[in-house]
């Protein structure tokens, strides 16, 4: 299952399979059951996750006690609050898997020895942060420019993936709007 990292560092640079080998061992594998917990906001943020396969979130809880997702991520998607991994502090945080899933997880420690021994790997985190970065920037804008309808069917349209995986009130979440509102558009579009 982890030549899926193989294939993803392989889109963005050129590593070799015995590289590849030589790299494996940085990573320790972690299951997690549906609903279950990675990071708890509080905690130190000490791991990157990359995931081969299932879903995750991060959120926060505002001082309303109303949970916040900031973020998901699928297969091939790494998540960790990379301020606080960088920083080596505790995170604002939490990250739960929405569904059953398989990690590849490195530590802030493993991974600056890995990125001294392999450095190629600098450019492949580069881009994928830059793309992160980017598609949080795309976020932004949709929720500044858009009405709250049209970030909904703009999500569901256009990542179906999560559409079909992720539950509303998850998405809904995502968005800014209530589970009640996600509903209430869901009825509009079926009527």
């Amino acid at each position: 299952m982890e030549d899926k990292l193989f294939r993803h560092i392989n889109q963005y640079i050129s590593l070799s399979e015995e590289d590849f080998r030589n790299i494996i061992p940085f990573f320790e594998t972690k299951k997690l059951g549906k609903k279950e917990i990675l990071v708890q906001a509080g905690t130190s943020c000490s791991h990157n996750h990359f995931v081969l396969e299932g879903c995750l979130h991060m959120f926060f809880v505002n001082e309303k006690g109303v949970e916040r997702t900031v973020q998901f991520a699928i297969e091939n998607w790494w998540m960790a609050d990379f301020l606080a991994f960088q920083n080596k502090n505790q995170t604002e945080f939490s990250i739960q898997a929405v569904e059953e899933s398989h990690l590849l997880c490195i530590s802030y420690e493993k991974q600056e020895q890995l990125l001294t021994q392999f450095p190629q790997l600098e450019k492949y985190f580069r881009i994928i942060y830059q793309i992160g970065y980017g598609a949080a920037l795309v976020k932004m804008k949709f929720l500044f420019d858009l009405t709250k309808e049209e970030i909904y069917f703009h999500f569901t349209e256009n990542f179906p993936d999560f559409a079909q995986r992720v539950p509303q009130y998850l998405i809904g979440s995502f968005l800014g709007l209530t589970p009640e509102y996600v509903s209430e558009i869901r009825a509009k579009k079926r009527s």
